[in-house]
Formats: C-alpha cells, sequence, structure tokens
C-alpha cells in the first residue's frame, strides 16, 4: 500500500511538471499576447463628444466645443473605422458605381484644355468716319448698322457755311494768283487740309461756282458697326458720322481662370469650333493675353486673331477653344482626377476614396484642387497616387454615406477628423472658404448662364413657399422650376458640371410629387448645395443673392439656401425658427 501510495505521488509530480513543461510557456505567450492586444486596442481607440460626434481624439479628456467628458467612440460591428462604411454589390451595380485608380498628369491627361469665348470685332481694323468741318447734314446716305460700304462710296451730304466761304476765298484768289501767288497756294492748302481732292479743287477753280453741299466720302472699306449722327444733325469738325469695322480679321476672345494662366503663351495654336458650323474646324494662334484680371469673374481674356474668309465669323457668335502644348499636363508631380470625381459645394471640394481594394469600403476625403485641363482637374492636396476613387456614381456614394451616418457632402461639421488643439474649427465650418472657392471653378458658356439665371426667379418663388410651409404650392414651384430648367441644353457642359446641374432636376421631381413639407425640405438640402455651387460659378448675376445658412437645419448638420434679400426667412423651419441663420456669402 505504502509504495503504491508513493508511486502515485510520483506519477502526481511528474505529471505537473511535465504539464507546466508543455503548457506553462503557451499560457504565458497567450497572456502576452493579450496583454499586447490590449495594448494596442487602447493605442487605436479613438474619444467623441456625445453631443458633438465630429470631435475625435486619440486621448481621453474634455470636449474642445463643449467642455464635455469624451467618451470611447465604436468601430461598428463590421470592424470599419468610424468615417468609413460599406455598400453592397448589388447597390454598386444598380447605381452603375465605378472607380478608377489614379496616378500622375502623364498617363491620365489628354494633353489639351478647352476653353468658351465669343467672336468679337478686331478693334484695330475699325476706322470712325468724321466731318472734317462744321456744318449740317442734308442727306446720309448710311441709315443702319451691317450696312456694307466701299472706299470712295457717298456717305452724306454736308452744308458748311465756312466751307462756302472758304470756296469764295478760292474764286476770289484763283483771279488774282498771278499777283498773289503765295494768298492762292494758301486757299487750296486750307481747303485740301479739310479733304477736298485736287479734282474737287480743281472743278470749283474751272466751273467758278460755289458748291452749296459738299459730299464726304468713305475713306475705308468695311461694314457699318455704328451709325453716329443723324440726318439734320449740325455736326462739329472732327465730330464722328459713322463707325466703319473691318471684317476680314476677327478676334476670337476666351475666358481662361486664375488658375490656368501658366497654361497659356502668345504663339500657342488654337483649335476652333462653332455650332453654327459643326462639323469645320478653324486654326488661329494666341496674339493677347490680357494682363489685367477681371476681378468679378477672376478671369483673364486670351485672344486669337482670325482670318474671316466669306463672313464666316460673326460678332457675338459663340466659340470653343481647344488648345494643345507642352506646357499643359507635362508635370510628373502633378495629380489628375476626372472631374466626374469632385464634388463642390461652394465651401469644400470633397472626393470618394475607397479604401479596400478588394471590398466596397469607401471614406470622404477633402482635397485642394488646382487647375482645371479638359475633363481633367488638379489635385494639389488630399490624395496621392495610387489611390482608388470614384469616378462614376459620386453622388449615389454620398447619399449612401448620409444614411449611414457618415461624413458626407452634406454633414460639413463632420467634415473633417479634429485633435483637441483643432476643435474650434469645428465652430468656423458654417464660414465660406475663399481659398476653397478659388481652387474650384466650375465652366459655363454664356447662353447655359443666361438660362440658367431664368430659373432663378422660380427657385426663389419655390425658396418662399417653403418659408410659409406650404407643401402644395412647394411642390407647384418646384414643377414650374424643373419645367424651366429642363428646357436648356446640358449637352455642352462637362462632367462636374453635368452632375450637379442633373441633381438639381432630380430633386425638384422629388419635390414636385410629395405633398410632405418635411420631406421635400430633405430634398431642398441637397438642391441647395447644387445650386449654390452653379451660382458662384456663373460671371455675372442680374440681381445680388445671398447665401444663407441655418446651423440647425439637416439634423443640427447646417444647411444652406439662396435669398434676394438679406433678411433671413429660413425655409427649413418656416415660422417656428423664421429668423434662424445667417448670410455667409454674397453673390453680385
Amino acid at each position: 500500500m505504502k509504495k503504491g501510495i508513493i508511486y502515485i505521488g510520483i506519477a502526481a509530480i511528474i505529471g505537473l511538471v511535465l504539464g507546466y513543461l508543455l503548457f506553462g510557456d503557451s499560457a504565458s505567450s497567450n497572456m502576452d499576447a493579450d496583454k499586447h492586444n490590449h495594448g494596442a486596442a487602447s493605442e487605436s481607440q479613438m474619444w467623441t463628444c456625445s453631443m458633438h460626434p465630429q470631435i475625435m481624439q486619440p486621448e481621453q479628456g474634455d470636449c474642445p466645443i463643449c467642455g464635455m467628458d469624451l467618451i470611447p467612440a465604436e468601430s461598428g460591428k463590421d470592424g470599419l473605422a468610424p468615417e468609413q462604411f460599406a455598400m453592397t454589390d448589388n447597390a454598386l451595380a444598380l447605381a452603375n458605381i465605378q472607380t478608377t485608380v489614379i496616378g500622375s498628369a502623364s498617363t491620365d491627361n489628354d494633353n489639351t484644355i478647352n476653353l468658351s469665348g465669343k467672336i468679337a470685332v478686331n478693334e484695330e481694323a475699325i476706322a470712325v468716319q468724321a466731318s472734317y468741318f462744321d456744318g449740317r447734314i442734308e442727306r446720309l446716305n448710311v441709315n443702319y448698322e451691317g450696312q456694307e460700304v466701299r472706299k470712295g462710296q457717298l456717305l452724306a451730304s454736308i452744308y458748311s457755311p465756312e466751307l462756302v466761304a472758304a470756296q469764295q476765298e478760292l474764286l476770289t484768289a484763283a483771279s488774282l494768283k498771278a499777283s498773289q501767288p503765295q494768298l492762292y497756294k494758301a486757299v487750296r492748302n486750307k481747303l485740301k487740309l479739310w479733304k477736298l481732292s485736287e479734282n474737287q479743287i480743281d472743278g470749283i477753280e474751272s466751273s467758278g461756282k460755289v458748291t452749296e453741299y459738299f459730299p464726304v466720302y468713305a475713306t475705308v472699306s468695311g461694314t457699318v458697326s455704328e451709325v453716329m449722327s443723324a440726318e439734320g444733325d449740325y455736326v462739329k469738325k472732327g465730330q464722328p458720322i459713322v463707325k466703319v469695322s473691318n471684317l476680314n480679321t476677327v478676334w476670337a476672345e476666351f475666358d481662361a481662370y486664375e488658375s490656368q494662366l501658366s497654361l497659356f503663351s502668345k504663339g500657342q495654336s488654337v483649335r476652333i469650333t462653332t455650332n453654327a458650323y459643326p462639323n469645320k474646324t478653324f486654326d488661329g494662334k494666341i496674339s493677347f493675353i490680357d494682363p489685367m484680371l477681371n476681378n468679378a469673374t477672376r478671369t483673364v481674356t486670351v485672344r486669337a486673331t482670325l482670318k474671316n474668309q466669306d463672313n464666316i465669323f460673326k460678332p457675338g457668335m459663340f466659340v470653343m477653344g481647344t488648345i494643345e502644348g507642352d506646357k499643359i499636363g507635362k508635370s510628373e508631380t502633378e495629380l489628375m482626377v476626372p472631374s466626374s470625381a469632385v464634388m463642390w459645394t461652394g465651401e469644400r471640394s470633397l472626393v470618394y476614396v475607397k479604401v479596400k481594394s478588394d471590398e466596397p469600403v469607401f471614406e470622404m476625403r477633402e482635397v485642394m484642387l488646382g487647375a482645371r485641363i479638359g475633363e481633367q482637374i488638379e489635385v494639389t492636396s488630399g490624395l496621392k497616387a495610387g489611390e482608388e476613387i470614384v469616378t462614376n456614381g459620386t453622388f449615389t456614394v454620398d447619399a449612401a454615406a448620409q444614411l449611414q451616418g457618415k461624413k458626407s457632402m452634406m454633414n460639413k461639421a463632420g467634415g473633417r477628423t479634429m485633435t483637441g488643439h483643432e476643435g474650434h474649427i469645428g465652430m468656423q465650418e458654417n464660414v465660406v472658404s475663399d481659398n476653397s472657392s478659388a481652387m474650384m471653378k466650375m465652366e459655363f458658356s454664356d447662353s447655359f448662364q443666361e438660362q440658367f439665371e431664368i430659373g432663378l426667379p422660380a427657385y426663389l418663388k419655390l425658396k418662399d413657399a417653403l418659408v410659409a410651409s406650404d407643401a402644395k404650392q412647394t411642390s407647384m414651384e418646384a414643377k414650374s422650376m424643373m419645367e424651366v430648367l429642363e428646357e436648356i441644353d446640358d449637352s455642352k457642359l462637362g462632367n462636374m458640371e453635368k452632375a450637379h446641374f442633373s441633381k438639381i432636376i432630380e430633386m425638384l421631381k422629388a419635390i414636385a410629387v410629395n405633398r410632405d413639407i418635411e420631406n421635400q425640405r430633405t430634398h431642398f438640402v441637397i438642391l441647395n448645395e447644387n445650386m449654390v455651387a452653379i451660382a458662384s460659378n456663373l460671371k455675372s448675376l442680374d440681381d445680388t443673392l445671398y447665401v444663407q445658412q441655418c446651423p440647425m437645419a439637416n439634423s443640427n448638420k447646417g444647411a444652406v439656401w439662396l435669398s434676394a434679400e438679406e433678411d433671413i426667412r429660413n425655409p427649413y423651419y418656416g415660422d417656428a425658427m423664421l429668423t434662424c441663420g445667417s448670410v455667409v456669402e454674397v453673390l453680385k
């Protein structure tokens, strides 16, 4: 028995020793791993404010806005970061969402830039036909603009008492020319200074009669661009009668944005097309770059001189210019993205990045933009080569972000991740960034701008209906505005411009078919983001517009609208908070 007990004890001791040797190191390793994982989790843990979820800090502390204690931010059940969200493959297919891996300008840019402009009269070929003596216009043979005149053609007949007296002096001096040749010569020279020809002076002298109504002949050939006098007018010496333009050459004047100036130089070739002759192209060269910047439009005039055979080009005609050159898109450091990838709200330029190459996981990214070259836009910061971004269906991805409560175009407060010392920026998000606005420009033809402005009164009526909280009237006004805008030809718009314009039409349709005022106001939020983006890029407005903003609208994310009056009349709350809001930008 004693030996059995001893054997059992020895076996137990041996078992414990073997167990320790076999599993002790593993347990220790697991404990170390757990400890390490816990530490890593703590390092990646972000802290947020329950009242201001846009605040994200890597350490526990106080909210920089309200001072409340920060709480741990949840990373989500799917393990994604707070700013990331996923979409299903089915949703991607239905919305035709496409992504592109971005690279340098050398791989993506087509080395061209497109400009819109007009045909203008060549001011170097303008001549003013003036009267060379005082008198009264008895007959004017040029009566309307566009009339063709030839050199030597009779323009007008003028009665001039001064010229009658000078002719009398000539006849008298002619009878005394043998005895007073100097007087005779001086009188003839006086008539020559009034642009009388030798033949005319000889005719007066030989006939011995005074001509009462003296003819004025055209000194150049061309087209009358302005009639500056009328029959019966008394004119002074040097006073213009008509302005004649030679249209054998014309100017093609294009508007180039400030950010594009480095791309142009005199002598660059320009390929020009026009709506009047869609199947023809015309070649020219840049002959002038305006040294003065237009402060109102932030553009510079780039001019090309064109030969106008057969009077093909008419002053005022819209034209498009395509410029190709070594300067455009050759820098290896430039990062170019398609314009369809960028959403611009007037405050921020945004793109959506696909953060996982094998999964439909996206994240909104704020970027700074440089020059626009055709349908490509330079990104100066916010992206790097090799990243994958959404290039088609951007607005659909943004809508998915909104539905999941993530950072989006509408969520300005959550538009950036902030540390404690940056927290004050969150209170400044409502201020329009002039730098961002200046960096991003959209291009619209003059015809589009004119037609779009016709829709602005309808928009203001729509806004007033929402102020009055009248759902039925809101629906009617949305339908009226939609009918106006649908008449606009958007086929010539760039991808980014077309995306904003299409979103406006889409939101108007949603408002028109809806009878719930709160639902209408929800669509009005998105409508306004796109309205402000386009209105901010119009070259000029007939009337001043005020971009106004309510910080409490759109679930406390803020929302903007346009108004013709500076006084606040809130369309998102109506009488409930009629004067809530402020003016954030003035469009003149």
